[in-house]
């Protein structure tokens, strides 16, 4: 499920610090209009068929965050929105979200990442994260087509022998087959070292659950992540510097 790339804003020890004072503080000087939520689906029905909290019954910290990411990205991606129904998830999802998808160390690129969430969530039938990580991974890579080819049929997108080698890999966790030798043969061949393929498997894994709880929710994508990194960029636009990477 994407976040709008704005989840590098993600504090895992600041978000667990909320209190009551904190609450009332911010929402006693907080007109009740600017409590619901604003993103592309004004209607909270078509977000998840579970019931949508409003903010001013979320705790302090998961309001703060999602804040941050809808100042930076310009939108709230529907999938806080919808996790927010369990707060104590939405934390643990997102902290987990946080370490595999924004980590700095490894051979894995931001954009390798989106794409292997591509593939395997359309192996799952994800419209959700199938649509949302398609638009990061275009962003990511700077290439407006391919992750279109992932989804349709990865098997005869114009992939790099490294990217598809990625992908197999995925696939293979993400299908539960067997992991041999081999498959690890296959990527140290595209200078993919074991914690790689722990990355990739990680990720593979996470986004099974992350699928599940998709169809669970009925959750759909916000209009804007449609068109991400396919037209032109505004630069004036809101959330430009989400796209620019800095957030």
């Amino acid at each position: 499920m994407a976040c709008c790339r704005s989840l590098k804003l993600f504090r895992p020890a600041k978000i667990a610090l909320s209190t009551i004072q904190q609450v009332d503080k911010v929402y006693q000087r907080t007109p009740g209009i600017l409590l619901r939520y604003c993103s592309s689906s004004s209607n909270n029905k078509n977000v998840s068929r579970y019931p949508v909290p409003y903010k001013k019954n979320l705790p302090y910290d998961i309001v703060e965050l999602m804040e941050e990411v809808e100042t930076k990205g310009g939108f709230l991606p529907n999938v806080f929105k919808a996790l927010s129904h369990r707060p104590d998830e939405f934390r643990a999802f997102f902290a987990y979200y946080n370490v595999l998808m924004n980590k700095e160390t490894g051979n894995l690129s931001k954009a390798d990442r989106e794409l292997i969430v591509v593939a395997t969530s359309t192996q799952n039938h994800c419209l959700y994260c199938v649509i949302s990580h398609s638009a990061l991974h275009r962003i990511y890579s700077k290439k407006p087509t391919l992750a279109d080819q992932v989804a349709v049929n990865y098997g005869t997108a114009e992939l790099s022998p490294r990217e598809r080698s990625m992908l197999d890999f995925a696939l293979t966790v993400c299908r539960s087959e067997n992991v041999t030798e081999q498959h690890f043969l296959a990527l140290e061949e595209h200078g993919l070292d074991r914690e790689d393929a722990w990355d990739i498997a990680a990720i593979a894994a996470f986004f099974a659950m992350s699928n599940r709880l998709a169809h669970l929710t009925d959750m759909r994508p916000n209009a804007e992540f449609y068109n991400l990194g396919r037209l032109p960029r505004d630069k004036g636009a809101k959330g430009e510097k989400a796209k620019d990477g800095s957030a």
